[in-house]
């Protein structure tokens, strides 16, 4: 696996690979109103590093960089539980500096789950559009 900064190439795959994750992550959400054009939208402005697995792109973390804040990290279900989503945080670590901070739906069990595991700590908890979602904030390297 190699992460690097996203390229123009990327874009296609990583548009389907939002938009299908995000409809199988928001499972208790409508979504019938996501579409493949929601990636560049939602990530306008934000600094992306991209998992490559020969080549191809299997996951992605962006981050607005003037808070520090990771908006997205998503990775295709065929690659979940082998550590990608933990090497593109810790490569987002080396661009950003502590305290790094995300919200996360409290639905999302699994996402949230996972970044307890990794030493994101539970700051507050706040409501969204979308159900309640808990900001997470960490200060030190990930486990």
């Amino acid at each position: 696996m190699k992460i690097e900064e996203i390229k123009t190439n990327d874009f296609e795959t990583l548009k389907i690979l939002f938009l299908e994750e995000r409809k199988r992550t928001f499972s208790w959400l409508d979504t019938s109103e996501f579409e493949l054009d929601d990636f560049e939208k939602q990530t306008q402005g934000e600094y992306i590093l991209v998992a490559h697995i020969d080549k191809i792109p299997v996951g992605f973390i962006s981050i607005w960089m003037p808070n520090n804040f990771i908006h997205h990290l998503y990775v295709d279900q065929k690659y979940q539980g082998k550590k990608i989503g933990t090497e593109l945080i810790k490569a987002a670590i080396q661009k950003t500096k502590f305290p790094i901070t995300l919200k996360c739906l409290e639905n999302n069990i699994k996402a949230v789950e996972f970044y307890k595991r990794k030493g994101f700590i539970e700051k507050e908890k706040g409501r969204s559009g979308n159900g309640t979602y808990i900001l997470f904030e960490l200060s030190e390297n990930i486990n």
